[in-house]
């Protein structure tokens, strides 16, 4: 039985090898600071203190969940011949990268509820998103997620791997890892199929609807530039929003996956290295509260640094 999982990744040169680690490396880095910074910001800044904010920080928290449980495995394995983890640490592994995931997608759907409140009922907004409302819908986000992919999981881990034990991925994706078994697998492909296609289509429905109602009540504003301002509090939001649906949709919502195993790794990553990236420069540079944040902690960290020197 199979004990120990050996990923192959990219074969590359040792020069390649050490060029990508580094670029990985600094994505990482720049991943988790920018989104580390944003939840930082929205804690501390007073501007920030609104139901909008309180949902991309959980966002931005699940988007370094999401890269952490990839891109360190992926990065030491540009460095060495042989990554391998053991079964139990794959199981972990791909579990919370779809858990951050799943509850990603809830959150896109609550992000847009929340826009279509406040630009469809603004006098209601403060009454409707209040602080106990905000934080349900948190919660039901990563519980929803949790729960989600817990039944496929379980009985993923329930099945025989006899071998072999390669998987041709940079980490432990559930689609490859359930082609090692010694079994048929059409159910749990199907149950998979399933709860992809229910998350993804009822969450993106949600959004839609919510986008319609939106686009037409900004429509009937009558000033420019009150609807160029309507629209800058959801361009942020539309952006990412589109981009996680558009990869999501093309990788996991069909039937099987094993003939596309190489094109999965290419999208996975933009799904799990260069999509959280993007999104802390998105939210931050099109947002203008976030710009005036963002200036006045970096004026007063300088401000803190130079009062530490004078001493």
């Amino acid at each position: 039985m199979v004990t120990e999982i050996i990923l192959t990744g990219i074969p590359t040169t040792r020069a390649l090898g050490s060029l990508l680690f580094l670029i990985f490396l600094f994505a990482y880095l720049v991943t988790v600071l920018g989104n580390g910074l944003i939840i930082t910001l929205i804690f501390v800044d007073y501007r920030l203190q609104s139901p909008m904010y309180f949902f991309l920080s959980n966002l931005s928290f699940s988007e370094i969940l999401t890269t952490t449980c990839a891109v360190p495995k992926m990065l030491a394995g540009f460095l060495s011949k042989r990554s391998s983890l053991s079964f139990g640490e794959c199981f972990s592994q791909f579990y919370f990268y779809f858990l951050s995931g799943c509850t990603e997608f809830i959150l896109f759907a609550v992000m847009s509820y929340d826009r279509y409140v406040a630009i469809c009922s603004p006098l209601q907004y403060p009454v409707i998103m209040n602080s106990s409302l905000c934080v349900r819908l948190v919660i039901l986000s990563w519980v929803g997620g949790f729960f989600l992919i817990l039944p496929s999981t379980i009985l993923k881990a329930r099945l025989p791997y006899c071998g072999p034990n390669v998987i041709d991925h940079f980490f432990c994706d559930s689609a490859p890892l359930l082609h090692l078994a010694c079994a048929d697998i059409r159910i749990i492909e199907l149950l998979d199929f399933l709860s992809s296609l229910v998350l993804l289509i009822s969450s993106l429905s949600l959004t839609l609807v919510s986008y319609v109602y939106i686009i037409s009540t900004i429509l009937k504003i009558p000033s420019g530039q009150g609807q160029r301002k309507a629209f800058a509090t959801c361009a942020s939001h539309f952006t990412v929003v589109s981009m996680g649906y558009g990869i999501s949709i093309f990788v996991y919502v069909r039937p099987s996956q094993k003939s596309s195993l190489h094109l999965n790794k290419m999208l996975f990553i933009l799904s799990s290295v260069i999509t959280p990236l993007l999104n802390p420069f998105i939210f931050s540079l099109r947002n203008e509260t976030m710009k005036d944040a963002l200036k006045d902690g970096l004026a007063k960290g300088r401000n803190f640094v130079k009062q530490i020197r004078s001493k």
